[in-house]
């Protein structure tokens, strides 16, 4: 009895194992992809939380949230989505000066 109840288990296990050797790489790829999704919108939720006030959620004094944020801007980097604001410094520092 106990003999049929491991070849039981090994079979399960090596049922698992074979269906994990089995995945595709499209489909580690869709699973990859929404991890990051869970991430960014974790990441987004708490970052939100700083500024929302809700009734009955009273926030600590002054929270600190340059952890979620800094997940926050590399889960949209691997996305291929940047966050930096690039100005491109045309203009004259002096706004009384007319380009000539």
């Amino acid at each position: 009895m106990e003999q049929i109840k491991e070849e039981a288990a090994g079979e399960k296990s090596k049922n698992f194992l074979a269906k994990v050797k089995e995945n595709t790489e499209d489909e580690l790829q869709i699973l990859g992809t929404f991890v990051r999704l869970g991430v960014v919108i974790w990441s987004g939720f708490i970052i939100t939380l700083n500024y929302v006030e809700l009734p009955m959620f009273k926030k600590s004094v002054g929270g600190d949230i340059t952890f979620p944020a800094s997940i926050f801007t590399g889960a949209l980097a691997t996305f291929g989505l940047t966050t930096s604001n690039n100005k491109s410094n045309n203009k004259s520092s002096d706004p009384k000066k007319k380009d000539e």
